[in-house]
């Protein structure tokens, strides 16, 4: 019995002591599969998606149309969406509420950008301002975008020069009546030339196309980078490939560059031998009437800066004008009754025989609301630039990872059947009376994006796009070449840098009648 007492008391004594110690070790793991529980369920996950596939992620689910591949798989996942593209995270907004928190919520932590690689090119991304991460430099650019080219009162004492090279357009046009016109090829030329005069006092293209060879070699490389930069390339999606650079893009856009560099130096340097010839001659030069290469060079910007700011003016301006029109002309020449009505609002204000003016613009709510309807259903961009994620971030419930890639489609935003009634039609009245804009501030409609990267183009390119389509419209009465019907009009898409027409809109510009 004492034995069995003792043994009692051992046991019980064991007991307790691994009691004493266990309690307190089964009750840390509870606390800590609690709290690690908790964590995980309050941990914002990825956005849902389709299932990647090993290596290449979801590549194959984009196709050669990316933009709509990416609104049909909205459609199943949802409008915030993850994808894997090869070895990129990407997270892909796709309706205006989740647009709104990406630009403009957000728009701090995902204001960078992901630059394709071949824009790496003889430090070109490193300096311009498109492709810059948000810095004291990328301010300072652009203000001096906003000082010098696109703030309201430049805008205001350059429309004499708009009004010229769009009056250049219409002469042009009118020696073809009763023959066809690539209507954008000749706006593009037209865009080209603006952009040329503003910078440098001189056209760079003749529309007739009987310019020298060096200028037409200008055109050419502006068309070859755009072209390029525009392919798929597989770097994009494995970075490990970029020493390999196997569709051979980064060496094309090189040649390009240096090409587009060294133009853009030797203009550079026959000003500087000017303005040195202009300081002898005068103890004072009068910035009266100068252009921008004058103005930017008073600002001593460092001369790779110069270059590829001056190289972005031409590459980023000189097609969103000519898509744009392209677009509205050929939904009008599809429609003859829309057409009736933008030439009869044209006629009512602005007459049969003045030339239409910029100050004329507001007061044509019918072409405003054409050059709405188009962006909303032909963006130059879009999925705009790719935005890339400064720092970890979250859109509603899901997590964007630092240093992922984020892309709004504004061509699904443009078509959400909840957004918009009929949205697949060009129905430009939809918009008359509304106070839906394209400038930044109405999510559902946002060609140009929004918050901090939004386009700085954006005010030239409103005035430009609108100027010319209604001198167009206004300047003769238009037909389709080859016997082709409205119904004939091809709308197919050719996805690149901007969202253009795959097969050039020709049309017969005839008088008007009286």
């Amino acid at each position: 019995m004492q034995f069995m007492s003792m043994e009692l008391s051992s046991s019980s004594s064991s007991c307790f002591l691994f009691l004493l110690f266990i309690v307190p070790f089964l009750y840390f793991l509870k606390v800590a599969a609690t709290t690690s529980l908790a964590a995980s369920t309050k941990r914002p996950r990825l956005a849902p998606g389709p299932t990647p596939l090993p290596i290449v992620g979801n590549l194959f689910e984009l196709g050669d149309k990316p933009h709509r591949s990416l609104a049909r798989l909205a459609k199943a996942h949802g409008p915030v969406m993850s994808l894997k593209l090869g070895r990129i995270t990407t997270t892909v907004v796709s309706s205006p509420d989740a647009a709104k928190e990406a630009l403009q919520k957000k728009g701090r932590a995902l204001s960078g950008r992901w630059v394709p690689d071949a824009d790496r090119v003889l430090g070109h991304d490193r300096v311009a301002v498109v492709w810059l991460p948000p810095s004291q430099q990328w301010n300072n650019l652009r203000a001096v975008m906003r000082t010098y080219s696109f703030a309201a009162r430049v805008l205001d004492a350059s429309q004499g020069l708009r009004r010229q090279k769009v009056r250049e357009l219409i002469s042009h046009v009118r020696g073809r009546t009763g023959r066809a016109v690539d209507v954008g090829g000749a706006v593009f030329d037209t865009a080209l030339n603006l952009i040329s005069a503003t910078a440098f006092s001189s056209d760079l293209v003749s529309l007739d196309h009987h310019s020298d060879h060096s200028r037409r070699g200008f055109k050419e490389v502006i068309s070859g980078i755009m072209e390029e930069v525009g392919k798929p390339n597989l770097v994009d999606f494995f970075p490990l490939l970029s020493p390999i650079d196997p569709h051979g893009r980064r060496r094309k856009v090189t040649k390009y560059f240096k090409q587009l560099f060294g133009m853009i130096d030797d203009m550079i340097d026959d000003r500087l031998k000017l303005m040195k010839q202009q300081k002898n001659d005068t103890s004072s030069v009068s910035s009266d009437g100068c252009d921008l290469l004058d103005e930017l060079l008073r600002s001593q910007l460092d001369r790779p800066i110069l270059r590829s700011l001056l190289a972005d003016y031409f590459i980023a301006g000189s097609d969103t004008s000519s898509v744009t029109v392209g677009w509205a002309m050929a939904e009008l020449l599809r429609s003859p009754s829309l057409m009736a009505m933008a030439r009869a609002e044209l006629a009512s204000v602005v007459g049969p025989t003045r030339e239409v003016v910029e100050s004329d613009i507001p007061n044509l709510s019918f072409l405003r609301a054409v050059v709405k309807e188009t962006f909303r259903l032909h963006p130059t961009s879009p999925l705009l630039l790719p935005h890339r994620a400064e720092a970890d971030v979250e859109l509603g419930p899901y997590a964007v990872p630092k240093h992922s890639q984020v892309v709004v489609n504004v061509w699904a935003i443009g078509r959400d059947e909840s957004v918009w009634e009929d949205a697949e039609a060009f129905k430009p009245e939809r918009f008359l009376g509304s106070e839906v804009d394209f400038r930044g501030q109405h999510f559902e409609l946002i060609p140009f994006g929004a918050g901090r990267r939004m386009c700085p183009g954006m005010p030239l390119a409103d005035r430009m796009v609108h100027l010319t389509l209604a001198s167009l419209i206004h300047s003769f009465e238009w037909r389709l070449s080859g016997g082709m019907k409205p119904g004939d009009v091809d709308l197919t898409e050719k996805f690149g840098v901007t969202l253009a027409l795959a097969v050039p809109l020709l049309a017969i510009p005839l008088p008007v009648k009286e």
